[in-house]
């Protein structure tokens, strides 16, 4: 009967050995940074590096909980914005019914408005960009 060598450790890696090392330093802030984006995207530290490095260098990262918080922010503008809009309306009906409606400050309402339609559908052309994204 022969006696079998115990394996000692884990096997041998064969292929796409990791046998090189970057040693970067970091300030206070930036090192802190790090430390936040490997919670919020539940990541290890050499994983997130590695995938904003080399993987998906033309992704970008997101702070999930600042987007969140900005678009909450755009969401309550664009809120108070129609809110605004429909004051304005009411407000030149009045003056309509009382035949006191400049023709030229309807003109300069009817420009403004076009323009923020403009810059609404901008925007939602924007977010739909960051959903696509996120989807990724």
């Amino acid at each position: 009967m022969t006696k079998q060598k115990k394996s000692m450790g884990r096997p041998k890696l064969t292929g796409n050995k990791r046998n090189n090392f970057i040693n970067v330093r970091f300030t206070d802030e930036e090192y802190l940074q790090i430390i936040e984006l490997e919670k919020v995207l539940d990541l290890s530290r050499t994983d997130l590096i590695r995938l904003r490095v080399l993987s998906d260098a033309g992704r970008v990262v997101i702070n999930a909980r600042e987007l969140m918080s900005r678009m909450d922010t755009i969401g309550a503008d664009m809120g108070r914005i129609g809110n605004n809009i429909n004051q304005l309306a009411k407000h030149a009906n009045t003056l309509k019914l009382q035949n006191a409606l400049d023709p030229l400050v309807v003109r300069k309402f009817n420009a403004l408005f076009e323009e923020y339609i403009g810059i609404q559908q901008l925007l939602e052309t924007a977010l739909r960009k960051i959903i696509r994204e996120l989807g990724r």
